[in-house]
């Protein structure tokens, strides 16, 4: 039978059948769905050994990233005399079944979500911007107005109340939108991944704390499901595809066992006994349920055996603080190989390598370049939850001490804008600012272009002017003329060390401030 026969309180038929029609829309819209047997890790690793000998190398160095790691992981049972070295970052233990797995993951974004919010207490600026409320209980009491329970029914199913709010478009008008309990969810889980996302997160918390506006926070969950902050439709992705992730995914997991309707029961049965444990993001246990209805999807809950990789130096790398593969992942794949080494960060984001933090990038860099090994099993790296905190800007802008204070606030709300922040650094876009006007950029020689008409984030400094950004030595040049509580026409810099200088006139006078 179809899963909304199934005897089902209404929000879990809702999310059956929507799994169900994503999996045959998505496999629908694919295109080429004969390609299904074809996505899984297993044919991808022999894809892989193929190359190896079609390249004539004895022995390659294989480094994985997140998913990556199933697959180097995988790579590694089936041909282990094929490696010199490996590297798993941001690891994926694959003796844990798929339910295993998602109770793990939903637990460490819930855990990311508290750290975060315990950083923001312990940041002088970050506290200061929740306005002395602790910020765990900003984040519980938004939850509390956007679902609730009936009548301190706790046996009852919540009761959603999405909160109106208005938008600013590119327009220069605004729009009339409304934000759910789901929203703040996405939103939050998905700036959950590394130091600075939680900051913007937390950011976006503290704009709520201020005065209830809800608009940074939209900016996020639209960031987050990639959706056109102006129209609220997908934004196309060429680096990113559905099916494949679930062509991949559903060949690598089972789930549950007997007919799709039996299996979706069991899992929803599964779902809420994790609900009862996990204090956020326990929907992200459900996220492989279109595998129940994906063609080619793997009928048994089967795992590999546990990975020694006799003969191959590995290194295993995690951050405590990472929320998509739980830290206890890749401890528990450490303590299973035969010459293996642990490198753990604290705080840290999802996948460490690469980041600028000198105790991981020199321990792997000396690991593939001149074959060193760590000199202990276990090495603990330094790290944070969350950047520095960037303070926001003044709702009124006779709170700026002077031009040039400002001005680096200006450049501070740009730079973390979630639309910027997150451009593809190709096409032209444009936002509409807080307090109205509008912020556009788009992509130069050397690497992107400003302009701002009209454009306000704090009521009474209305710039309009253009900018551009350098990538190369890391400058910004705003030429601007601002209205508002003043006239002026002024020339702001910030170099790539981080100095900052405006010059020109301001109310009526020169001004020439460097700081």
């Amino acid at each position: 039978g179809r899963p909304d026969r199934l005897v089902l309180a209404p929000g879990e038929a809702a999310l059956v059948k929507t799994a169900h029609t994503f999996a045959d829309d998505c496999v629908r819209e694919m295109g080429n769905p004969g390609s299904l047997p074809y996505l899984g890790t297993q044919q991808a690793v022999e894809d892989l050994e193929a190359l190896r000998h079609a390249l004539g190398d004895e022995k390659i160095w294989l480094y994985g990233e997140s998913y990556g790691t199933q697959y180097a992981q995988t790579y590694a049972a089936a041909h282990p005399n094929a490696l010199a070295g490996l590297i798993l970052d941001g690891t994926v233990d694959l003796t844990l079944s798929g339910p295993e797995f998602y109770v793990q993951q939903a637990r460490a974004f819930s855990n990311a979500l508290i750290s975060t919010l315990k950083a923001c207490n312990a940041d002088e600026l970050c506290a200061a911007a929740m306005r002395g409320e602790d910020a765990i209980a900003v984040y519980r009491s938004l939850i509390e107005l956007l679902k609730h329970f009936p009548n301190d029914c706790s046996t009852c199913a919540t009761i959603e109340t999405p909160l109106p709010f208005k938008f600013p478009l590119p327009s220069g008008e605004s729009a009339e939108r409304t934000f759910t309990f789901s929203d703040l969810e996405t939103a939050a889980s998905g700036y959950m991944y590394s130091e600075s996302e939680r900051m913007i997160f937390l950011r976006s918390l503290a704009a709520y704390a201020r005065n209830r506006d809800l608009g940074p926070l939209a900016r996020l969950f639209y960031s987050s499901l990639m959706l056109d902050p102006e129209t609220l439709t997908a934004i196309p992705d060429g680096s990113y595809s559905d099916a494949v992730f679930y062509g991949v995914e559903c060949q690598d997991y089972g789930y549950f066992s007997g007919t799709p309707e039996q299996r979706a029961q069991a899992f929803l049965a599964a779902g809420n006994e994790i609900e009862a444990g996990i204090p956020h993001f326990s929907s992200i246990f459900y996220s492989d349920m279109p595998c129940l209805f994906w063609p080619d999807a793997r009928q048994d809950d089967a795992r590999p055996a546990p990975l020694s990789a006799e003969g191959i130096p590995t290194l295993v790398l995690g951050a405590a603080a990472d929320p998509a593969t739980p830290v206890s992942n890749g401890e528990a794949v450490f303590s299973r190989l035969a010459d293996g080494y642990l490198i753990t960060q604290e705080g840290g984001p999802h996948v460490i390598f690469g980041r600028g933090v000198p105790c991981v990038d020199d321990t792997v860099t000396a690991f593939l370049v001149d074959d060193q090994l760590p000199a202990e099993r276990q090495t603990t790296c330094p790290g944070n939850v969350i950047d520095e905190f960037a303070p926001l800007a003044p709702l009124n802008a006779a709170e700026f001490e002077s031009p040039l204070k400002a001005l680096q606030s200006l450049d501070n709300e740009i730079y973390y804008l979630p639309e910027y922040y997150y451009w593809d650094g190709v096409t032209p876009t444009a936002v509409g600012c807080p307090f109205g006007g509008v912020l556009s950029f788009d992509a130069t020689d050397a690497g992107d272009s400003l302009k701002l008409e009209g454009c306000a984030f704090s009521e009474g400094f209305i710039v309009t002017g253009s900018g551009a950004n350098n990538y190369d030595d890391g400058s910004l040049i705003l030429e601007v003329n601002v209205s508002g509580l003043k006239e002026g026409a002024l020339t702001y810099a910030r170099d790539g060390a981080g100095a900052l200088h405006v010059s020109g006139t301001y109310g009526g006078g020169q001004i020439d401030l460097s700081e």
